[in-house]
């Protein structure tokens, strides 16, 4: 709800609530082998609500109210994308950017993701050795998500272990089913009992 007088968007009550919100952002799912495989398995669990971003929002004009709700609604949130210039698709930036708002998701009176988890699932087209100090990238994944992380923090959220693939564009069927499995696995320990049950 718009707070008329100031603009600002009034937080929704937080609540405890069982699920996964898996949020995926990938600017051409048709054309990802990892990505589909990987939200293919996850989504398919019971307890995991999907929403693919780029589907719902193709013109970028995001239903903050409708986004907000969501995420008071689930106690996991996750979010999968492929990284793109060691970040995330324009549209998840967008995504955050606007719905986790001062006063909704941070701030004095910002406390609707507090006690939450955030997960992080990504791609990479390098291999993991690109990703340390001696290696093409530079950096460490855990480095290139950091932005990800201190949401999570100033958010009073808990950080998960990231779920990375690297070298997704050549990994062959077999490698992408093994990939796919693992993260259905690591999605499934993320929620409560008494839903997995």
């Amino acid at each position: 709800m718009t707070d008329a007088s100031t603009g600002s968007v009034t937080p929704a009550t937080p609540r405890a609530a069982p699920g996964v919100l898996l949020v995926l952002a990938h600017p051409a799912l048709e054309r990802s082998r990892a990505n589909r495989a990987l939200a293919k398995a996850a989504k398919g669990l019971s307890g995991v609500t999907f929403k693919d971003l780029y589907e719902t929002y193709p013109d970028f004009v995001v239903d903050i109210e409708t986004e907000q709700a969501a995420l008071v609604a689930h106690d996991v949130i996750a979010l999968q994308f492929p990284l793109y210039w060691y970040s995330t698709p324009a549209l998840m930036k967008e995504w955050l950017d606007i719905v986790w708002l001062h006063g909704f998701a941070y701030g004095e009176d910002g406390v609707a993701l507090k006690g939450k988890k955030l997960f992080v699932a990504c791609s990479t087209g390098a291999s993991a050795k690109a990703y340390h100090m001696h290696g093409y990238n530079r950096f460490s994944m855990d480095e290139f998500l950091r932005p990800l992380e201190q949401t999570a923090h100033l958010c009073g959220m808990e950080w998960e272990t990231p779920f990375v693939v690297h070298g997704a564009s050549v990994k062959d069927d077999a490698a992408l089913k093994a990939e796919a499995e693992r993260y259905k696995a690591r999605v499934a320990s993320l929620l409560p009992k008494s839903v997995e049950a």
